[in-house]
């Protein structure tokens, strides 16, 4: 081999080595490359992995605004038997009682009543009060009254019924020593209508005026400059036209609102009143309000106000709310009262009616009020005379006078009371 063909042997050589040389370093740096990614990778995930554990302990407001815990089993509230409101058995409110109490003086009134606010009647119920007495609806109306009680704080509960679910908890009620001219706030539940009642043997009013005439009255419309002329009505009135009672020159209308009944003591609303008030209000005529009373002492007397005042709240009251004391043909359950008790039955009325905001006044004929009531005891009180004469001859002070029952108005079928009013209002 010559000099110059060896020469390029060894350069290729040279070459071939430097190329496998260069290819091994090449190698090696791309497995070193590789590894170093690889644990630069895992080095990352193992970070972010405890970033993930970080962030899970204070759950992100963005990414979890209900702070779930994904480690907790998302359907374990099925399992939770408080979780889901229980449906609660139907309870029909008609067997659903409570009980009502109020007191006027050394006595209480139970009310048992249904969850619709009605008196449960029909049924014997029987309340315990505190220290074991036992007290039972007799009647079955629903309203048990128990007089002659200490004064002092009671508990009252109902005893077990079938049929009906009784209240857990005692009532507590408190019994009055003396009596308190209070308007009653339950006395709703005792009025009643005269489809409840026998009205005949109710309504016995017996005008005491009329059978004490002299034969004197006049029955005319009269007109004075010092009065005004007016006239009272009842359910035995019926209907009226009261657009031309106006129009005939009458100024005001007292209303009967109700009575007490004069056989049972039951408190019986006008079948008239609602109507008769709403239609001499329409006309723009002065109104007052008259109740007929048997009531037989205070706390009846407290009743009938009460009665009286829960009737006319919503009305335009002009007049005085006045209580109509008379007979009731001798048979009346107040017609034996002495003067004393009868006085303080009207009294009763009066200051109640006074307490609850009204003007109160007394209706009564002249031998009424002279023979049947201390007077002395009842001066405040306006005074509604009832005289069939010419002219009055009580010596007592008056502000209306009734002067005839047999008057004559445009408006009204049948005669009509006729008064003057001599009050300013």
């Amino acid at each position: 081999m010559d000099s110059k063909t060896r020469v390029k042997a060894i350069l290729m050589m040279s070459i071939l080595v430097f190329v496998l040389l260069f290819t091994v370093v090449v190698a090696d740096y791309a497995v070193k490359k590789q590894k170093r990614e690889k644990a630069a990778a895992y080095l990352a995930r193992q970070e972010a992995s405890k970033q993930a554990e970080s962030e899970a302990d204070i759950p992100d407001e963005e990414t979890n605004p209900y702070h779930l815990n994904p480690d907790k089993d998302p359907r374990a509230f099925m399992n939770d038997a408080d979780f889901f409101e229980q449906e609660k058995p139907f309870i029909d409110p008609k067997t659903q009682l409570s009980l009502l109490v109020n007191s006027s003086s050394k006595d209480m009134r139970v009310y048992i009543v249904d969850g619709n606010g009605d008196i449960v009647k029909g049924q014997y119920f029987n309340v315990i009060l505190s220290g074991g007495n036992k007290y039972k609806d007799i009647d079955k109306d629903g309203i048990i009254y128990i007089a002659d009680l200490e004064p002092g704080d009671y508990s009252v509960s109902l005893e077990e019924k079938k049929g009906y679910v009784v209240p857990t908890d005692a009532v507590t009620a408190s019994v009055k020593e003396e009596i308190t001219y209070t308007v009653l706030p339950d006395i709703s539940y005792l009025i009643k209508t005269e489809d409840e009642i026998d009205a005949k043997a109710e309504d016995t009013a017996q005008n005491d005026a009329e059978q004490n005439a002299d034969g004197t009255e006049d029955n005319r419309k009269l007109s004075r400059e010092d009065a005004a002329l007016g006239i009272d009505i009842s359910k035995w009135n019926k209907e009226i036209d009261f657009e031309r009672v106006k129009a005939d020159g009458v100024e005001f209308v007292i209303i009967r609102c109700g009575y007490r009944g004069s056989k049972t003591g039951a408190l019986v609303e006008d079948p008239y009143f609602k109507q008769n008030i709403e239609g001499a209000t329409k006309a723009g005529l002065k109104v007052g309000i008259y109740f007929f009373t048997q009531a037989v002492n205070e706390v009846e007397g407290v009743e009938e106000a009460s009665m009286v005042i829960s009737l006319v709240r919503k009305y335009k009251i002009d007049y005085p709310l006045y209580i109509d004391t008379e007979g009731a043909g001798g048979n009346g359950r107040a017609d034996g009262l002495d003067k004393e008790n009868r006085t303080a039955a009207v009294k009763a009325f009066c200051e109640t009616i006074e307490n609850g905001g009204y003007n109160a006044g007394i209706y009564a004929s002249k031998n009424w009020f002279e023979d049947n009531l201390k007077m002395d005891d009842l001066s405040g009180y306006h005074i509604w005379l009832a005289q069939y004469s010419s002219e009055p001859t009580y010596k007592g002070d008056y502000g209306m006078w009734q002067y005839t029952s047999a008057g004559s108005v445009d408006g009204i079928n049948g005669r009509v009371d006729l008064n003057l009013s001599f009050m300013s209002y």
